[in-house]
């Protein structure tokens, strides 16, 4: 029988904690295995594979693992795959085939290009990330077998030795028939229902040019990126040697014999006339700067101790050890269509989309004396070692020897894309002529004249604080999360800065409501409506957003219904901000939302394809972190990000960056 294509499922076995890990490490250990190889040929019946009791593989299908013209399906595909990558060259090599150049560490595992992924295919169309999820939603005949959780604690994971169990460290399938026998048809299930939600969603197919997006993905995964372990195991002993020394000088200050614990810092602080209610980062930040000068300056020192304390920068070095592989890079970063309202990626183990900025200016010297473990000179010239610490955390991150990084990241890409697409021509003008937004915008509000070291540079704050909070339909609360109070403004000012915004863009406010319209209009009516080049429409249940692209959004069991002030708004069904399924109320500015970063994020992926031939080792939301030989110019790749495509021409974006020997942000 020739085969077309395979849906696969498999269990395995590690000594590696995946959770904190990563599958690329999980699968690299020395005791990893495959138990249970279910595959199904070309949609027909499942065969389940018993390789922990000695069952062997069929060549035809060991041979159609590497073959290009063979589809092989899988949720969360990149776990077979990175599984499978291992597995063929410890045992059937001649059955491994890599891709890319050997000099490539993506070599090393199976190529992307013919493995497609249900896990994204229910993620394109709005639904759950989990296999669970997503048959519990699409009501599925037959659902995961409910008991796989406790099998695969059971056969996959180390055990605690114990008497009862003589002493051993693992199960195997001989401790326990009845439950390999289940865990067999769990895995035969698993592939069932992958095959069933292939079924549900064939009338929805995601296009070719996403599934393109993904293999790339799967690339830059493959790659990683090299991480310093010297570095990071000197930045670890520095902050465990800082957070002594700090519990020592709170324990002198407060006589508490636990500085960490809330309860005891509350009732010392309360003692001295203090009334806290949260400890938090925030509120500890905020009352030491009302209260410098006006306090007990034992007080006022020990909650600046307890901000120090409170820096948790080394939980990411702790996550590199973690995550780090035999080729010293991390590995699996990376979750293709991890934001499902935008598709945007979400970071993974390290969390590269999160890391903090660094703004210190002897950025070089200050990692050169934790690379060397000089902690004492750190000590004397860097007063907050925790803040430094958490400030070196991207320098972690190197280029293999030989190679440099160069980053080229999109200037302001979200104010330029809503500008484009609402018409907001003043806004595209600005753009167009390499002027400051949040001085133009601060300029476009209070009608004078406004210039970032000049004239009315006061104003420049209030712009750059009502661009980040006002774009998609925000308020005073907006402006609140913001920092604007922080920053110096004064409650009686939001209201008037929230109206001055909106006069100022009109266009972009119009945008808001029309959207709004156009999704309550498709909601209601069933009929096809579009804004400006966005195309709404309704099928099987489903609001479907169009894009420029040709990507779509999708929004699963819309209706009309009421929000909290008793107007109309537009609920669906989604992943909430309690990582459940529920239904979640929308309205147009939320819509323009998801709509400005889904296109800002077509636009990076544009770019990431023309830079498809570089080796992208990383990418934030508008960046994208090149590994290239000393030969490239940074202005040759800010060219290419800078190219606007097709479907958007006209867009005025623009690729900025620079070149380093680690990952920074540029000061």
């Amino acid at each position: 029988m020739e085969i077309r294509e395979m849906s696969i499922d498999l269990e395995t076995y590690s000594d590696i904690d995946i959770t904190k890990c990563g599958a690329y490490k999980y699968a690299e250990s020395d005791y990893f295995e495959i138990l249970l190889f279910g595959v199904s040929v070309n949609g027909g019946p499942v065969k389940v594979y018993d390789l922990a009791c000695g069952d062997t593989i069929p060549e035809e299908i060991l041979a159609a693992l590497s073959d290009e013209n063979i589809t092989k399906w899988a949720f969360n595909a990149s776990f077979e795959r990175i599984c499978l990558s291992n597995w063929l060259k410890r045992h059937c090599p001649e059955h491994f085939r890599g891709y890319s150049i050997p000099e490539d560490p993506a070599s090393k595992y199976l190529d992307p290009s013919s493995w497609k992924c249900t896990m994204i295919w229910s993620a394109y169309m709005g639904l759950p990330l989990s296999l669970e999820g997503v048959g519990a939603v699409l009501k599925l005949q037959d659902q995961k077998l409910k008991e796989g959780k406790d099998l695969i604690r059971y056969f996959c994971k180390p055990c605690k030795p114990t008497k009862a169990n003589g002493g051993r460290t693992r199960n195997l399938p001989q401790h326990d028939s009845e439950k390999w026998i289940l865990f067999k048809e769990y895995n035969r299930r698993d592939v069932e229902v992958e095959i069933a939600i292939k079924q549900k969603l064939a009338r929805f197919p995601v296009p070719d040019f996403v599934w393109d997006e993904y293999h790339l993905d799967q690339e830059i995964n493959d790659r990683g990126i090299m991480i310093d372990p010297e570095f990071v195991s000197n930045a670890i002993a520095f902050d465990e040697r800082s957070r002594a020394s700090l519990m020592s000088k709170m324990r002198d200050i407060t006589g508490i014999d636990n500085p960490n614990s809330v309860q005891q810092m509350k009732e010392w602080l309360s003692d001295r006339g203090v009334e806290m209610e949260s400890l938090g980062k925030k509120e500890v930040a905020k009352f030491v700067k009302d209260s410098i000068g006006n306090m007990d300056g034992n007080i006022t020192e020990a909650l600046k101790l307890r901000l120090q304390l409170a820096k948790s920068s080394v939980r990411k070095y702790q996550a590199m050890q973690n995550v780090m592989c035999s080729d010293g890079r991390a590995h699996g970063m990376f979750q293709f269509y991890g934001a499902n309202r935008s598709g945007r990626w979400a970071g993974r183990l390290i969390q590269l989309q999160n890391l903090p900025q660094n703004h210190i200016p002897d950025l070089a010297e200050a990692r050169a004396l934790v690379r060397s473990g000089d902690y004492d000179t750190m000590n004397l010239l860097y007063n907050d070692i925790p803040d430094t610490l958490s400030q070196l955390i991207r320098t972690a991150f190197i280029p293999k020897p030989g190679c440099k990084f160069i980053v080229s990241d999109y200037s302001a890409i979200e104010a330029r894309v809503l500008a484009h697409i609402a018409g907001e021509k003043w806004r595209s003008k600005v753009f167009a002529e390499g002027k400051d937004i949040y001085c133009a915008s601060a300029s476009q509000m209070f009608g004078v004249p406004v210039e970032k070291h000049g004239i009315n540079s006061h104003l420049r704050q209030k712009g750059k604080i009502a661009e980040l909070a006002l774009g998609y339909g925000g308020s005073v609360g907006a402006l609140k999360s913001m920092g604007a109070l922080d920053n110096g403004l004064q409650e009686e000012e939001l209201q008037p800065l929230v109206s001055a915004w909106r006069q100022a863009n009109p266009n972009i406010v119009q945008f808001w409501w029309d959207v709004d319209n156009a999704v309550k209009t498709t909601v209601r009516q069933r009929i096809k409506t579009e804004v400006r080049g966005i195309r709404f429409s309704y099928k099987s249940g489903i609001l479907f957003i169009t894009l420029p692209s040709g990507r779509q959004l999708s929004y699963v069991k819309p209706r009309i219904g009421e929000n909290r002030f008793s107007g109309e708004s537009v609920t669906y069904e989604g992943i909430g901000a309690t990582k459940k399924w529920e239904r979640i109320e929308s309205y147009g500015p939320k819509f323009v939302e998801n709509i400005v970063q889904a296109i800002s994020r077509d636009l990076l992926c544009f770019a990431m394809r023309n830079l498809s031939s570089c080796q992208i080792v990383g990418h934030v939301h508008d960046e994208v972190i090149i590994e290239c030989g000393p030969e490239v110019s940074v202005q040759s790749l800010c060219d290419i990000m800078s190219k606007s495509p097709d479907w958007m021409l006209g867009i005025l974006i623009r690729g900025d960056g620079y070149q380093c020997n680690f990952y920074q942000k540029d000061s």
